[in-house]
């Protein structure tokens, strides 16, 4: 199984490219992701980690995505290597990103929106737990203990 979840900040706006196959968009972006543990003295460190995002989810990360927007990015690690410009191979380790959330403290839970490359759904968790709870209903007499 190839899954990854971060949940960081954009260092700065996505940079949108096209497939030179069949002139898909390609969003590209990099994810500040602090580190849990901070040594007593130092600062947080942080990993950053390079994003790309394919077709629908790279027309959304152009359009909604900031420097400094928190999100969460759910996807796959992809390696690849290239040729550089003196005959160097180098190697690539990046995210690919199948979701990605909004997690910014200032949007309310109810306003969050999770994009995906198959849809654009809406996550309203109020509205869940709402419905969750009238589905069942349940009186003390109908629990079996």
């Amino acid at each position: 199984m190839n899954k990854i979840i971060l949940l960081g900040r954009l260092t700065k706006a996505p940079e949108i490219r096209f497939t030179q196959s069949n002139n898909n968009k390609v969003a590209l972006f990099t994810l500040a992701v602090n580190r849990k543990y901070v040594k007593q003295g130092e600062e947080r460190q942080a990993d950053f980690f390079n994003i790309v995002a394919y077709s629908r989810l790279a027309e959304l990360a152009e359009k909604y995505l900031h420097q400094g927007l928190q999100i969460c990015i759910s996807g796959r690690l992809q390696n690849r290597n290239y040729e550089d410009k003196n005959g160097v191979t180098r190697y690539v380790t990046e995210v690919i990103a199948e979701e990605v959330y909004f997690a910014d403290s200032q949007k309310k839970a109810d306003e969050s929106i999770l994009y995906s490359n198959n849809s654009v759904n809406t996550n309203d968790s109020q509205v869940e737990n709402t419905k969750v709870s009238e589905e069942f209903n349940l009186d003390s007499d109908d629990l079996p203990f």
